[in-house]
């Protein structure tokens, strides 16, 4: 057998081709020659089409320029939502505020529950929404048999969910507790008693003042859209002021906020409360109770209104008044002011000295985990925490200075029935309804003609 020979070159293969092989397109343009028409057209071709793959870098002028216009969209957005929700009626606003309740929470858990999986732990998730469930169902269910205790009492259904609501609560809870300690595992305690109480943590900051400002709303929609208002406005304030005259760094947690922006929002803050709260105190639907979910800013709302909505008649000390003024200026021995006008100043006040520092708080959670924002839910804002940081901890001092200052108790439909219901045996409750009928017969509210067929019918049940 013949020994194959080496070196030997065939026609058809080039000498310049390693191991024999076809030569590929990158090969090709490798051994081109720079000045061959071929190579240059080559090349060319390539250079062009990863030009066209790879757009130009925006400069940073270009990626503000973006960002501003998708943040003013989306702003106009949020804001064309809110009041078109606002003024379609409260179960709208309720709707929202429960929808932001939801996405804060899962924001602020998303956060420290990564390693979790990178722990491979059961449940973890799972619990977070559970005790989110049960909480939710604690809460609402307060606000529910207390504003519409007229209705839930006097159903035969819902009257066991709500004479019990409270034990029904806690052993959900209790629940979720033995399901808790039943998914510890060694090795991992630390880490998933951490969890535990991040997750308490956000119930009590997002959940727990959430459905304060939700009761807000059931007070009167005025109570959760002035502080709401006054948030906001202080923030574009305290952006403006700090722009056009801000010197004075605030704080380090936020290097961009001043003291003379913080100052200057405040004075604007004050004139902005008194100039919306003495347009909203004309309208019912604003200074009203809720009294029928079904109403809009169309049918609006009727109640008597809250005296602090009502203008009363303030003296003037004689001090004051006898100051000498130029010309036919002086100042009159008697005014009339609502004295709602009076607490604005208190309202505009916390929302601009105080309200501020939940943001503040926020700013220090996100550095902490070493994330810019809470999550990506409003293009240009971040996440649905990161616009209403401020507003939990302003809607919880709304509902607790009404609550001292300004809410009128007295006896009302639903605190009657609770009363009978919960004090009074069947025998006792026939006893009040004919006591009541009674009287309503002698006012000549009712005629005499249904006492006698309330007696006649509580005879043939007896």
């Amino acid at each position: 057998m013949a020994k194959p020979r080496r070196g030997v070159q065939f026609q058809h293969r080039g000498s310049n081709h390693h191991n024999g092989r076809r030569p590929s397109i990158s090969e090709s343009d490798g051994v081109s020659e720079s000045g061959s028409p071929i190579g240059a057209a080559m090349n060319g071709k390539l250079e062009t089409s990863k030009e066209e793959d790879e757009p130009p870098p925006q400069s940073e002028y270009e990626k503000k320029k973006q960002n501003f216009i998708t943040r003013a969209i989306w702003t106009l957005v949020m804001m064309a939502a809110f009041f078109t929700a606002m003024f379609s009626g409260h179960l709208y606003i309720i709707a929202i505020i429960t929808g932001i309740q939801v996405m804060s929470f899962k924001e602020v858990i998303a956060i420290a529950n990564v390693p979790s999986k990178a722990k491979n732990l059961r449940f973890t998730r799972s619990l977070n929404w559970y005790f989110l469930g049960t909480t939710m169902y604690f809460l609402y269910g307060e606000s529910v048999i207390y504003y519409f205790k007229h209705i839930v009492l006097v159903d035969k259904v819902l009257l066991p969910f709500a004479t019990h609501h409270r034990f029904i609560s806690f052993m959900l809870y209790v629940i979720g507790f033995v399901f808790f300690v039943g998914s510890l595992q060694k090795g991992h305690y630390r880490f998933q008693f951490t969890q535990f109480a991040w997750t308490h943590m956000a119930l009590y900051l997002i959940v727990v003042q959430a459905h304060f400002v939700m009761n807000n709303i059931f007070e009167g929609m005025i109570w959760f859209f002035l502080p709401a208002s006054l948030v906001i406005t202080n923030d574009i304030f305290a952006y403006i002021c700090g722009i056009a005259f801000g010197r004075t760094q605030l704080i380090k947690l936020s290097p961009k906020k001043t003291v003379e922006g913080f100052v200057g929002a405040w004075v604007c803050t004050i004139f902005f409360g008194f100039a919306i709260t003495n347009v909203l105190m004309r309208y019912k639907y604003f200074i009203c109770p809720v009294n029928d979910l079904g109403a809009n800013i169309f049918t609006g709302l009727e109640c008597t209104p809250n005296p602090v909505f009502i203008p009363q008649a303030y003296h003037i000390p004689s001090i004051v008044t006898n100051i000498p003024f130029p010309g036919s200026l002086h100042i009159p021995s008697i005014v009339h002011v609502a004295p709602m006008q009076f607490h604005i100043l208190v309202f505009a006040t916390f929302a601009s000295l105080i309200a501020p520092f939940g943001g503040f708080f926020a700013s220090g959670l996100k550095r902490t985990f070493k994330v810019k924002d809470f999550g990506e839910s409003i293009p240009g804002h971040g996440g649905i925490t990161d616009r209403m940081d401020c507003q939990f901890i302003m809607g919880f001092f709304a509902f607790m200075y009404y609550q001292s200052f300004i809410a009128v108790y007295k006896a009302n439909v639903g605190d009657v029935i609770q009363t009978a219901i919960q004090g009074l045996d069947h025998e006792e409750m026939v006893e009040v309804v004919k006591g009541l009928s009674k009287y309503l017969v002698n006012q000549g509210v009712v005629q005499e003609s249904v006492m006698e067929c309330w007696t006649g019918i509580v005879g043939k049940r007896r």
